[in-house]
């Protein structure tokens, strides 16, 4: 189907909610330090983001993040978030569900964002679990400690480790109260964020996609547009 006719179904609709991808960031220029080509050194980044890699060697985990973080420290929105951004501004009600960690829609001005799988720019510390702001690109002390003398980690969500309840709860109310679930540089196979496409078609909620390639979503979503978001997203919205 064509972008008129994403456009179409855009127009009517009041709700909506938005899960957004790695993809969406790739085109800022923020590595997915996953895959091919995601090598720090000589570790995967599925070596290092567990609690289990933590425990065994938090200073080495820290220095990575800290290399994370001057990376994406670099980059700044693009069309596509700045369009997201607009788009919230205009929307009655409006749910932003990101897996991306960068915090680059809160950059854009988005505002209704559920970050599922943390920030980078936090801290969580665990033992007075207080969870801070910190958007040091080079920490002054690796790894770093809470002013009650505990070890602080990235208040991110780890392989192995599950979404935040309340995130996952108010994330799933969102698409189900939504009209039109955009999903967005998503891959479709992370879970559970795979499964909110499926939650909103399972009630006859329209599913438009936007990915520069297929993805196990593609041949079931209502519409799928294939391309850059920076620039299909202006284009849909205007």
């Amino acid at each position: 189907m064509s972008l008129d006719a994403a456009r179409s179904i855009m127009a009517g609709a009041r709700s909506i909610a938005v899960l957004t991808g790695a993809g969406i960031s790739a085109e800022s220029g923020v590595p997915t330090f996953r895959g091919p080509g995601g090598l720090w050194r000589e570790y995967r980044s599925e070596d290092l983001a567990t609690p289990d890699a933590f425990h065994a060697d938090p200073r080495l985990v820290w220095e990575w993040y800290a290399w994370r973080r001057g990376l994406v420290a670099r980059a700044r929105p693009n069309a596509g978030h700045l369009a997201l951004a607009a788009l919230e501004g205009r929307s009655p009600s409006f749910a932003l569900i990101t897996q991306n960690v960068d915090g680059l829609h809160a950059l854009a001005g988005s505002r209704s964002i559920l970050e599922i799988h943390g920030s980078l720019w936090r801290t969580r510390c665990l033992v007075c679990g207080a969870v801070s702001e910190d958007r040091k690109s080079d920490p002054d002390r690796i790894p770093p400690r809470c002013p009650c003398g505990g070890l602080l980690r990235p208040d991110v969500v780890w392989f192995g480790e599950a979404l935040p309840e309340d995130l996952l709860v108010r994330s799933i109310a969102a698409v189900e109260a939504c009209e039109i679930l955009l999903v967005v540089g998503s891959s479709g196979i992370v879970q559970p964020a795979a499964s909110f496409a499926e939650v909103a078609l399972s009630r006859g909620i329209p599913v438009l996609e936007i990915n520069l390639n297929p993805t196990p979503l593609t041949a079931r979503a209502t519409i799928a547009l294939q391309g850059r978001s920076g620039e299909l997203l202006p284009r849909l919205i205007s």
